[in-house]
């Protein structure tokens, strides 16, 4: 039986949850998740949304603590949990300005696709150039002129439809 968890913000803001009011069903307050030890519990009670509450380590505790739990979670069959635990990953990226050497293998070893893109999209966002391992470099690089070139090429498209209209304009 698979369960659907999702993230609940209540009231737009985040307040702190006791352990009581963490519903492992719903996901339900498991944003404000700040304790690892009940993450690790969960984690051998074999809950469902162990992504979700990823999320909430990233946001709530210190990267050395949140990390070998994301670490996991990425790990997890229900694609929509990995989902979250990927993004628990660039949560921490945007947070830290920096990942752990394992956060950097979950990354590489999913790769750029549906679960990653975002995760990997943040780090090279948010951490430094200096601090990203030879690899991310590499794929920093292959964005960056991935996207300059996109860029011109959408400019010379503007600027050709420009002219042809310009050109259309004057011959009527």
């Amino acid at each position: 039986m698979e369960v659907s968890c999702k993230i609940v913000l209540t009231g737009g803001k985040q307040e702190p949850i006791m352990a009581a009011e963490w519903n492992w069903d719903s996901g339900k307050g498991l944003l404000g998740l700040d304790d690892p030890d009940e993450w690790d519990a969960a984690w051998e009670r074999g809950e469902s949304c162990l992504g979700t509450a990823a999320i909430g380590l990233a946001l709530q505790c210190s990267l050395e603590e949140a990390s070998p739990r994301i670490v996991k979670a990425t790990q997890l069959p229900v694609p929509d949990q990995r989902g979250y635990a990927f993004t628990a990953a660039g949560t921490a990226a945007r947070l830290n300005r920096e990942l752990t050497p394992e956060l950097y293998a979950a990354l590489r070893a999913e790769g750029p696709k549906e679960l990653a893109e975002g995760a990997i999209d943040d780090t090279l966002t948010f951490v430094p150039f200096r601090r990203l391992p030879p690899w991310f470099k590499r794929r920093w690089v292959l964005v960056t002129v991935r996207n300059r070139l996109e860029d011109l090429w959408l400019r010379a498209a503007d600027a050709g439809g420009d002219a042809w209209q310009a050109v259309r304009g004057r011959s009527e």
